[in-house]
């Protein structure tokens, strides 16, 4: 474990924790920052910096639930916002009803 760097209970390095949202349905079918159009049964996310391509793993702290997602976009740009989700991966975190949850980021390394 790196100094400065928190960690979970598994010693993986937590790469950010904040709020998660998802994307409202009419922006399905429309084209994501890197050329994708986004698709809502997909696994897709929008982050500021992470490069498209990087998988990432996204805790409900709510309920513990987790989500392996694909950055395709950039976003989001509200306050506290860290991700924002594909309709899919918010389901899978069960976060639908609440709209935002607390989340902590993991990349994934391959």
């Amino acid at each position: 474990m790196s100094a400065g760097k928190k960690h979970n209970t598994n010693g993986e390095a937590i790469y950010e924790t904040g709020k998660a949202t998802y994307y409202s349905a009419k922006m399905h079918g429309r084209k994501m920052a890197d050329g994708v159009p986004y698709d809502k049964n997909a696994l897709y996310c929008a982050h500021k910096k992470l490069p498209f391509g990087t998988k990432v793993r996204v805790v409900n702290l709510k309920n513990n639930k987790e989500v392996v997602v694909t950055v395709h976009d950039r976003g989001p740009f509200g306050k506290g916002m860290i991700i924002d989700l594909s309709t899919k991966a918010a389901e899978a975190l069960n976060m639908i009803s609440a709209g935002v949850v607390p989340v902590e980021i993991y990349v994934v390394k391959e």
